[in-house]
């Protein structure tokens, strides 16, 4: 019986994924159940498993390409059993070629130029070489340069999927409030964790004690979390991770701090599960250690709000009418303004400066 190895669906959100790495070759066997292609997708790597055992007879979608949910990626036969060849054709996506040879897709590639456009002089309408040169000669443009092409595959085009996706369906607002970061600092030290789990903590706490920001627009309903899942923003070399903290208000800081430092370790090595990245009902990104004063954040959709961190500066400022140096540090808070107005996000904010600055975290 033929088998067939789909796209998974990661997420509510996840449209399409990309096929990072078949960990088995065009007629090996494999065994039901052991993982046999890496998914990227939803800013997360993900070990698909093998849905029966026998051979893995056709490959559809090879290595670094996309194909949306529910596409078949490819064929699992029995040992003996061949793959009828309409399953084949009815699966396999169409793809339009262009004859061109490798002298002319280089110098294409270089110039930035679709060889769609170019006109092949060669035997069956073969693009030479000479023939993308005269189409640069004759174009009204000069295209510069490419030093080098970088397919927005993976965590890159998810990321960006999401960043237009929040701007179309959220009408941003943000709010910027100065905190002072000495209690802060004093905990780093005292408890050797880091500012983001100090962060998170207080945020967790604020988000408990205003819960419409920890909240969803679904439909014409607002929907409110009970669950406080924040989400941490990570840099990696595949792009943008956002691993969750699940239930991080009822976490010390102890605790924030070694599991924020775990799901940074997996998302750099790229090995984050499903489980890891969904669920999140806000996020917390933190740039001062990029030497970033304040920045505006991009909410992450579906949520209502996104806490972006500063660096703590040490700043004069007044104290009962005498100038002290202090450490302090940015918050800037995106909301959504269709679920949140601007007097219960500053009550929020508000909220968390307090948290920060008395040390309840």
């Amino acid at each position: 019986m033929v088998s067939k190895v789909v796209m998974p669906k990661l997420s509510l959100t996840m449209k399409e994924g990309t096929v990072g790495k078949w960990y088995k070759r065009e007629g090996e066997k494999v065994e039901k159940g052991e993982p046999i292609v890496e998914i990227i997708s939803e800013k997360a790597t993900y070990d698909l498993e093998s849905p029966a055992s026998g051979i893995l007879r056709k490959i559809i979608v090879e290595e670094g390409r996309d194909a949306p949910v529910d596409a078949v990626l490819a064929f699992i036969t029995a040992p003996e059993e061949p793959l009828p060849e309409t399953e084949i054709q009815t699966e396999k996506p169409a793809e339009k070629e262009i004859l061109a040879s490798p002298a002319a897709k280089r110098l294409a590639r270089e110039h930035g130029i679709d060889l769609s456009l170019v006109k092949g002089s060669g035997q069956e309408g073969r693009i030479v070489e000479e023939d993308v040169r005269r189409f640069i000669e004759e174009s009204s443009w000069a295209a510069p340069k490419v030093k080098e092409l970088i397919p927005l595959t993976g965590f890159r085009k998810t990321s960006a999927e999401r960043v237009a996706l929040s701007f179309r369906t959220a009408p941003h607002s943000t709010l910027v409030m100065e905190v002072d970061a000495s209690k802060a600092m004093e905990i780093h030290e005292r408890l050797n964790v880091s500012y983001t789990a100090i962060i998170v903590g207080a945020t967790a706490k604020a988000l408990r004690e205003h819960p419409i920001v920890n909240s969803t627009l679904e439909g014409e309903k607002i929907k409110v979390f009970e669950d406080v899942n924040i989400g941490v923003a990570t840099a990696t070399k595949h792009g943008l991770a956002v691993p969750v903290i699940r239930n991080a208000d009822k976490k010390s800081v102890a605790e924030l701090d070694k599991t924020i430092r775990e799901l940074t370790e997996k998302a750099r090595e790229g090995k984050l599960s499903k489980e890891d990245v969904s669920g999140g009902t806000f996020t917390v990104t933190n740039l001062g250690m990029y030497n970033v004063d304040f920045f505006t954040p991009i909410i992450n959709p579906p949520e209502a709000a996104i806490l972006g961190v500063g660096k703590i500066n040490q700043k004069p400022t007044v104290v009962d009418g005498r100038v002290e140096v202090k450490p302090l540090m940015m918050l800037s808070l995106s909301y959504d303004h269709r679920i949140i107005d601007g007097a219960p996000a500053a009550e929020f904010l508000n909220k968390i400066k307090e948290k920060i600055e008395k040390g309840l975290v």
